[in-house]
Formats: C-alpha cells, structure tokens, sequence
C-alpha cells in the first residue's frame, strides 16, 4: 500500500503542479480561451492564487517525504488538495460545467486515500 501511496502522490503532484504553474504563468485571458471558462468569475490574482495553492500542494505531496522533513505535510497537503477540488467541482456546478466535475471527483477521490493513507495506517 505505501508503493501505491506513492504512485498517487506523485501522479496528483504531476497534474497539481502542471495545473498551478499553467495558473500562475498565463493571463487569466489566455486560460479563459483554452477552456477554463470559470477564471471569467475570478480576478487574475484569484486565479493566480488558486494556481499556487495547486502548485505548493503539489509539491507537498512528495517533497517533505523525500527530504524527511516533517512528512507529516504529505497528508496535510493531499487533504487541502482534496478540499480545493470540493471549492472547484462547486464552482463548476453554479456555472454549470457538469462535465469538469468528474474530474474534480476523480481528483479528490485520489487526494483523499492519499491523506487518508498518510494519516492513518501509512503514515511516515
């Protein structure tokens, strides 16, 4: 099971850390045209907030872990992940994107067992 904490952490790192960076470096503009109709509802340093809660979370999943320095954040960082897919699968629902929301649900399903996992029975 640690293995395969692992692996979710890394593969939520990945995405997590492409997202917030693709946040923070693009104008809220450009994100708005390539699909990410919701920053309209958002000023630019919202977006670029959400961007870098999505980027230091990800690298909370694995950082404090590889460098054995207070791995107790990998746990914390997966459940404040989690929590911001519930802030954005709810703001997909007001707007009506129902199609973003799975993912929203698949990444907080991932996020979970991660903090789950790293609270509880696999912790460091």
């Amino acid at each position: 099971m640690n293995m395969t904490l692992w692996i979710i952490a890394s593969v939520l790192a990945l995405a997590f850390l492409a997202a917030g960076l693709m946040k923070m470096s693009q104008p809220k503009e450009k994100l708005a045209a390539s699909g990410l109709a919701w920053t309209e509802d958002f000023s630019p340093g919202a977006v670029k907030a959400i961007g870098a809660v999505e980027a230091l979370g990800a690298l909370g999943l694995v950082l404090p872990a590889v460098l054995d320095i207070a791995p107790v954040l990998v746990a914390w960082a997966a459940l404040g992940l989690a929590l911001t897919m519930v802030g954005a699968a709810v703001v997909h629902a007001r707007r009506k994107e129902a199609q973003a929301i799975p993912i929203n649900l698949v990444l907080f399903i991932l996020a979970a067992v991660v903090a789950w996992g790293r609270f509880g029975p696999h912790a460091f």
